[in-house]
């Protein structure tokens, strides 16, 4: 399967700054969701795939590798504040537009993961599962997915009693007990956590 097919494709209809969108921490109940938009040169780098199948250690390894030839890449936050008082899936849609918009160089078309419009300025397709099939999704779920672990390792630090640094702020069975013996704490997701506590 060529990972280059969507971006080759536009690239033939005269699109030259393709971006790649993702979003990593939909799910967790800590955290922010965190979005990246990528635009690479139409080259492969080797290994890009949906970032959850790789290992943390190839992941940040290629993280570095996308940042250093990436033509402009962006990666955006939206807080736990702001996802309990829009819901997660608008939340999510402004991260990735903020990700996109925030580009150092302007993109002129999005390929945005799953099946999300997003209220931007120029044209999108969106790709199901499309960290599997276009790399620049890929790329952006990696970079996305390395920053986000690397931020709830620090939060780690700081809330020691979640084990964040494990769970990522998903929740797992040691998450969901320390919540119950704990309460939550100010990154948590009010809107996830209400029946826990």
């Amino acid at each position: 399967m060529d990972k280059l097919f969507y971006e080759r494709e536009l690239a033939a209809k005269g699109f030259s700054a393709v971006c790649g969108v993702d979003e990593v921490g939909r799910g967790p109940l800590a955290g922010p969701v965190v979005c990246a938009a990528v635009i690479l040169p139409l080259e492969i780098i080797e290994g890009v795939d949906d970032s959850k199948k790789l290992s943390p250690k190839k992941r940040e390894k290629l993280s570095a590798i996308i940042r250093e030839k990436a033509i402009a890449y962006n990666i955006c936050r939206v807080e736990p504040q702001i996802i309990d008082s829009v819901n997660i899936l608008q939340a999510t849609r402004l991260c990735m537009k903020n990700a996109i918009e925030g580009l150092a160089v302007p993109a002129d078309f999005a390929l945005v993961d799953g099946n999300m419009t997003l209220d931007i300025a120029i044209p999108q397709k969106s790709i199901i599962k499309g960290d599997a099939a276009s790399l620049s999704i890929g790329a952006a779920s990696i970079i996305a997915k390395v920053y986000r672990d690397a931020l709830m390792c620090e939060y780690a630090e700081q809330y020691p009693e979640y084990m964040f640094g494990k769970n990522m702020g998903y929740g797992t069975a040691e998450h969901i007990a320390a919540i119950k013996r704990a309460g939550i704490c100010p990154i948590h997701r009010k809107s996830f956590t209400g029946k826990f506590v």
